[in-house]
């Protein structure tokens, strides 16, 4: 008999994590393991659980009077999930439900199954986050005992309960400790595939925004939407990829091409609500997509729509070949593609429109956009998307003031204060990288900060700072800008516990030879040259660093008549 319950307790808990396994697949299981579930999910949850104890009990087999059963895995991950409140709940429907069985176990059953629930609850609380199958395992086992022990505490005649547990207590204790391990173990593969599918999106999103860059900085024309969807569609398992702006089709490829082609006016109603709204609209079926060829391929269609400033410029589209077929992962790829390309169009107008009115000399000699630093930041924006997405909507708009300002600062002279706005939207970027270990201080002075000096002085040893100085770290880094008027001279200076430069490549940068792959030196000589170009002698650039404790750059401006020159370059 001890080995036939063994046997029979496994049939049943197959069966439960079976239907384990069917619930991960739907989309109320997994709000609620991301803990977003609403008051009236985390009921139906109970009830889900609650059932499911239910089912472990009918499928329990009769022994002495009393049901050797699986009842306590559903109450019990119930618990671990949802927390105390869904445990206990989930323990009264089917502990309820057992005492009503009757039986002289009916009433310890009962009560045992609720108690189990708010214990596994307690623990799920405690263990949030940090719950493995090995951990799950003992939880199991450790509340089934509590079971045992109320039986013994609560079932009459005493010797009949007794007799009970030693037949059913280590079948019991061992196959619904494993029961309950091996559920946990499937909701938490599931949670990490989704993880690791939604990395991966968001890994291939930011690859396409890599190779798109260049492409998009020229704007969006029927050229360039060409490659862009070209690039989309090797990189992706679509059946299609087209890019439109608001009136027409300026490229299509994949299936369909044949007669969904550029120039061709927007039929798909969902591509136009989306151009109006500025929100993701799906086209589940062919009839919605609204193609008139009967052949065609395409039968649903994810549209996202681009956006520039404050209006909607024109839209990305994704199809697929089967009704229905655009999943939540072609969702939140698409939604994320939609960002990063409306950023990259923000950042090619501006660049255009910088383009024109620099002159050759000056844009070889003044800092240009890190395209490392563009795609951390864009890296940075897509981890929060889905964790804390105000927090990406800020650094999206940040970073846009960044290039702006960037491209804007190059065109003429600034004051301090805007020159500080322009570090500062760089910082928030890199704070966000950092979180907690960077520190950025300022002391300026109200005097300082109405003094003028050409765009693009101070950022780029801020970021060169970040980059060589801080980014090495493992420990709390700490920045110190600091500016004040000497003798009528701004004495900048820019200070970090970085790790400091060599002193042979802090030679060679004195020297002005320092050319290497990582970048140092040449944020510092350009800063450099183009304080001799604007200025002469009357500016003065100092470096001095202590290896593995930091650097120290300081600037010495002349006033705004000297800058007059800078005026004159432009």
């Amino acid at each position: 008999m001890f080995w036939v319950l063994f046997k029979d307790l496994a049939i049943n808990i197959s069966l439960i994590v079976t239907l384990a396994y069917l619930m991960t697949r739907t989309k109320l299981f997994r709000r609620m393991l991301r803990g977003k579930a609403n008051t009236q999910e985390k009921v139906s949850l109970v009830l889900f659980f609650g059932c499911l104890g239910i089912a472990g009990t009918y499928t329990g087999v009769e022994i002495k009077g009393a049901l050797a059963n699986s009842r306590v895995i559903g109450v019990a991950v119930g618990g671990l999930l949802g927390g105390p409140l869904v445990g206990i709940a989930a323990g009264l429907l089917a502990g309820g439900h057992r005492a009503l069985l009757g039986g002289f176990t009916g009433i310890a059953c009962g009560i045992a199954t609720i108690v189990e629930g708010a214990i596994a609850g307690y623990l799920g609380r405690k263990f949030s986050g940090n719950l493995t199958g090995k951990r799950s395992l003992s939880i199991g086992m450790g509340i089934e005992v509590v079971q045992m022990l109320i039986i013994l505490l609560i079932a009459r005649p005493y010797t009949a309960a007794w007799d009970l547990v030693k037949d059913i207590g280590l079948p019991m204790i061992i196959m619904n400790g494993i029961g309950i391990s091996i559920f946990v173990t499937v909701i938490n593969g599931s949670l990490e595939e989704e993880d690791r599918i939604g990395a991966v999106q968001a890994q291939k999103a930011l690859y396409i925004a890599n190779l798109t860059l260049p492409i998009l900085r020229i704007g969006l024309t029927k050229e360039t939407a060409r490659s862009v969807a070209r690039i989309i569609y090797e990189q992706t398992d679509v059946a299609a990829v087209a890019l439109t702006d608001r009136d027409q089709i300026l490229a299509h490829v994949g299936k369909g091409s044949d007669h969904h082609e550029a120039g061709h006016a927007i039929q798909t109603l969902a591509t136009h609500q989306a151009l109006d709204s500025g929100e993701l609209k799906l086209a589940a079926t062919r009839v919605e997509i609204g193609c008139a060829e009967p052949d065609c391929p395409l039968f649903s269609a994810l549209v996202v729509p681009l956006h520039f400033q404050q209006s909607i410029v024109g839209t990305l589209k994704i199809y697929r070949e089967r009704a229905r077929g655009i999943s939540p992962v072609d969702w939140e790829f698409g939604a994320g593609l939609g960002m990063l390309f409306s950023t990259q169009l923000e950042l090619a107008t501006l660049e255009t429109r910088a383009s024109l009115v620099r002159r050759a000399e000056l844009k070889a000699l003044q800092a240009q956009v890190n395209p490392h630093f563009l795609f951390n930041a864009l890296n940075t924006v897509v981890s929060f998307c889905r964790t804390d997405p105000e927090k990406a909507r800020h650094l999206i708009l940040q970073l846009g003031d960044f290039f702006r300002k960037n491209l804007k600062s190059g065109e003429k002279i600034v004051t301090l204060r805007e020159e500080c706005e322009h570090i500062r939207a760089y910082l928030a970027i890199e704070q966000a990288r950092f979180s907690e270990r960077l520190c950025v201080r300022e002391e300026i002075t109200d005097e300082a900060l109405n003094w003028r000096l050409p765009g693009l002085t101070l950022q780029p040893l801020v970021e060169n700072a970040i980059k060589h100085g801080i980014y090495p770290m493992s420990t709390p880094a700490e920045i110190l800008i600091s500016a004040l008027v000497e003798e009528e001279i701004l004495v900048v200076r820019i200070w970090d516990n970085g790790v400091g430069i060599p002193a042979e490549k802090l030679t060679r940068i004195h020297a002005g030879v320092e050319v290497s792959t990582s970048g140092l030196g040449i944020g510092l000589q350009n800063v450099a040259q183009r304080l001799q170009i604007l200025y002469g002698k009357r500016a003065d650039f100092d470096i001095v660093s202590w290896e593995g404790k930091g650097t120290e750059v300081t600037l010495r401006i002349p006033p705004v008549t000297a800058v007059e020159r800078f005026e004159m370059l432009e």
